[in-house]
């Protein structure tokens, strides 16, 4: 695959500009599983796994507080709030809400993650990736995802894969990926559809428009936080 180190965006932010707020959330649920942070519950949820997994994870600020708050600056100087930073939040809203097991819609729906989801959106508004109002992607976006698609096209194998380029693959080709990558767990977890799963799909592209079943959800736009929420293959 080609050298990650030409992607700017994290594959969360590429997720959440191809398929909208559940691609992200996906694509932060295999970071976590990949590290053995989550894993599935009972059929169709997710939920964190036991001992010390969640640790390296930031804390979230309190609610209604940005990550570029003035609250952030050290010594007076702002603190740089990159896309990693803000990748790292979204997973760490992700693992957070998992204190019991939850299905996909219950996640995308928190308003931590969705706290977390207006945050990468605000650095992807930043470079010009998603236009105001709608925060749906501009030109230059689209520019961008048909030259990582060429870029990354469908894997055919999992063997050594970096988990890197596994998320990437997730970002950009959907369930195909999913079912390739981490078979079990995404259909254990709801992640997938429950079919029946043939070599076939694993080789198949992502169609076109929203991925991961989704339709794209770009208007999807919750900033608040408030209560609530709170193997391997």
């Amino acid at each position: 695959m080609t050298d990650t180190g030409s992607v700017r965006e994290t594959p969360h932010e590429i997720a959440l500009v191809s398929g909208g707020p559940r691609a992200a959330v996906t694509v932060a649920v295999v970071a976590l599983h990949l590290r053995g942070e989550v894993e599935a519950g009972v059929p169709g949820t997710i939920r964190a796994a036991e001992g010390e997994a969640g640790r390296g994870l930031p804390a979230l600020p309190p609610p209604g507080v940005s990550l570029d708050a003035p609250a952030d600056s050290v010594g007076g100087q702002a603190t740089a709030v990159t896309g990693a930073m803000r990748a790292s939040y979204l997973e760490s809203a992700v693992y957070h809400c998992l204190d019991e097991p939850r299905e996909m819609g219950e996640l995308v729906r928190h308003a931590d993650v969705r706290w977390a989801l207006a945050e990468v959106r605000v650095g992807l508004a930043e470079a010009g990736l998603l236009r105001y109002p709608l925060l749906g992607p501009t030109r230059a976006a689209r520019r961008r995802l048909k030259l990582l698609r060429s870029a990354y096209p469908s894997l055919t194998s999992r063997r050594g894969v970096p988990d890197q380029d596994k998320l990437i693959a997730v970002a950009l080709h959907g369930e195909p990926a999913l079912r390739l990558l981490v078979p079990r767990f995404a259909f254990r977890a709801g992640l997938t559809d429950r079919v029946k799963i043939t070599d076939k799909d694993f080789f198949r592209g992502s169609p076109r428009g929203g991925t991961y079943g989704g339709s794209g959800g770009y208007l999807y736009c919750g900033s608040g936080r408030g209560g609530g929420g709170g193997g391997g293959d």
